[in-house]
């Protein structure tokens, strides 16, 4: 029974954490995107996030899109400092073409560090890109 269900693979749908300079605290703040690098839109997207370590663990968060656009891109959360130590899992769950998929990105600790960000063209700005 399990070999006849079918898991379609998810593509073309990123994570992207990035740094944004905030003027009004004159610091440099942090913000998960989702990435839709697909052809067609994407319905109903709902994303689960938390962070956790040995000691620590955060609360569930949960947020909701309902519509992301072909080539596009949507803010999710912002990501405190304390969430950056942490190992943050965030569960995407969605429709395309009236057919439901989910695909998991994970931010491993302490890997959001200077030397590890690069320019992500689609939100013109710094970040790490999780696949």
């Amino acid at each position: 029974m399990k070999k006849d269900i079918e898991i379609p693979k998810v593509e073309n749908l990123f994570l992207a954490i990035s740094q944004e300079y905030n003027e009004a605290f004159k610091s440099n703040d942090h913000y998960a995107y989702l990435i839709n690098k697909k052809e067609v839109p994407l319905e109903m997207v709902l994303i689960v996030s938390k962070g956790s370590d040995k000691e620590k663990e955060t609360s569930v968060m949960r947020h909701k899109i309902d519509r992301l656009p072909a080539q596009s891109f949507a803010k999710v959360e912002l990501m405190l400092e304390d969430l950056l130590v942490l190992n943050n899992h965030f569960k995407v769950t969605f429709f395309e073409e009236n057919r439901m998929f989910e695909k998991e990105f994970i931010l491993e600790k302490n890997s959001l560090k200077e030397g590890s960000l690069r320019h992500i063209d689609i939100l013109n700005q710094r970040g790490i890109l999780l696949k």
